[in-house]
């Protein structure tokens, strides 16, 4: 039975879904993030045009775009509102979060509920089920599977998935579906998604190929069938960013996986090596730092080093 495996670590908490010792789901929530589904407090700024796109204003002065609108409401009155999608890091900062009215009473969304893991603690009970192949998959946005790899890469419009290896087109492309699906669910990948398989020799292959994609990955989504080409479209429910988009945020996404590392360093003071554009994430969050410092029972220095990898930091 999968279970829930919960990291509370510096700026970020970790999520994973275990099953016979794999994660084969994972989720990483950002803090001061708020969450989808959570209910808050706002104000509305404009009420958009033909009753939609209207845009709220949160207390700490986020603003939520409201695709269905708010009708019966004046601009400047106080209304609540669920958020639908949380803020996306990385490449597009103008974008905003989604929400719609509602009239639940106000909360925060609820975590996964599961294991809660000691952070730090004496072993790295995520690293033993697979925590760091699965940032590095992240990071790297490529999949080795029998027979093939997945090459993922996010664009404005969708995550499109490309299937390649050396295997006959249509035992590829039942492989390469299977791979995808599960890489969908690892990484947390949602929204609009485009996946290029093989070119089947046949319908039937084509439609064993979408039948083995649906058992591979639990509803909630909807799919197009595998066309004549290869190509399928699966639409998930979007309500934050994917691992994959996370890592795409390097500086910050790599400050974050450097402190887990540090924070199972033997105690005492330490010293920060790392990447400039990561060490002047960490500069830029000294309650991070003094977080670590209390964990490791002594003060934490930084240090740059233009030669190493974003992903090469290490503590020394």
């Amino acid at each position: 039975m999968p279970d829930w495996r919960i990291e509370r670590g510096i700026g970020e908490t970790r999520a994973a879904l275990v099953e016979n010792g794999e994660i084969i789901e994972a989720r990483i929530l950002l803090e001061g993030m708020v969450r989808a589904c959570s209910v808050i407090a706002a104000r509305l700024r404009s009420a958009g045009k033909l009753g939609r796109n209207a845009i709220a204003r949160s207390a700490d002065g986020q603003d939520y775009l409201l695709p269905r609108g708010a009708t019966g409401h004046a601009e400047g009155s106080a209304i609540t509102i669920e958020v639908t999608r949380e803020v996306i890091p990385g490449a597009e900062p103008w974008k905003r979060p989604l929400a719609r009215l509602t009239i639940q009473p106000l909360g925060d969304a609820a975590e996964p509920q599961g294991q809660s893991l000691a952070f730090p603690a004496p072993t790295d009970a995520l690293g033993a089920v697979g925590w760091d192949d699965l940032i590095d998959e992240a990071r790297g946005r490529i999949i080795r599977f029998a027979g093939g790899e997945l090459a993922i890469e996010p664009t404005r419009a969708l995550t499109m998935i490309d299937v390649d290896g050396a295997d006959e087109p249509s035992a590829l492309a039942l492989a390469g579906a299977a791979a995808a699906a599960k890489a969908i669910r690892r990484l947390d990948i949602q929204g609009s998604i485009g996946i290029d398989l093989p070119t089947g020799a046949s319908k039937q292959a084509r439609q064993d190929a979408a039948a083995v994609f649906d058992a591979a990955l639990p509803q909630p989504f909807e799919r197009t069938a595998v066309n004549g080409f290869g190509f399928i479209q699966i639409v998930r429910p979007r309500h934050r960013a994917s691992l994959i988009e996370l890592a795409a945020d390097r500086a910050p996404f790599e400050a974050r996986a450097l402190l887990r590392r540090a924070a199972f360093e033997r105690a005492g003071a330490k010293t920060l090596v790392a990447h400039p554009a990561v060490i002047a994430v960490l500069n830029a969050r000294p309650d991070w730092l003094a977080l670590l410092a209390s964990q490791l029972g002594g003060a934490i220095d930084l240090r740059a080093d233009a030669k190493l990898a974003m992903s090469g930091g290490h503590a020394r």
